[in-house]
């Protein structure tokens, strides 16, 4: 069973940084595309940042530049290393899993999600 959960979210100023990280289990780095999502009250969830099995990132344009996407893999743990936040980054982030055949439709595994709030 694939399980998902991210932590490292909270409340800081704008400016500032904060590294989110999402441990999983049941699943691999060999066979997966690991992404972070976020998704603001009254609006869609939209991707962030995802690598790929062969440790390829891509950025949503909002976030390049300011925001890194890496892995662990001994310890099965994606992370998102936040910095020069802003107040439009306040958000719930989510990470999800999808092998490469999932990727584009709405399979795949999600963690609960961890709440982030930049102040100004």
């Amino acid at each position: 069973q694939v399980q998902l959960a991210e932590s490292g979210g909270g409340l800081v100023q704008a400016g500032g940084s904060l590294r989110l990280s999402c441990a999983f289990t049941g699943i691999g780095f060999s066979t997966n595309i690991m992404s972070w999502y976020r998704q603001s009250p009254g609006k869609q969830r939209d991707l962030v940042a995802f690598i790929n099995a062969g440790g390829g990132t891509n950025y949503a344009d909002s976030v390049k530049g300011r925001f890194a996407i890496s892995r662990d893999i001994p310890k099965n743990t994606v992370y998102l290393q936040m910095n020069s936040l802003k107040p439009e980054d306040t958000a719930v982030y989510y990470c999800r899993a999808q092998t490469p055949l999932d990727w584009g439709t709405a399979r795949g595994s999600w963690g609960q999600g961890t709440l982030v709030t930049v102040s100004s």
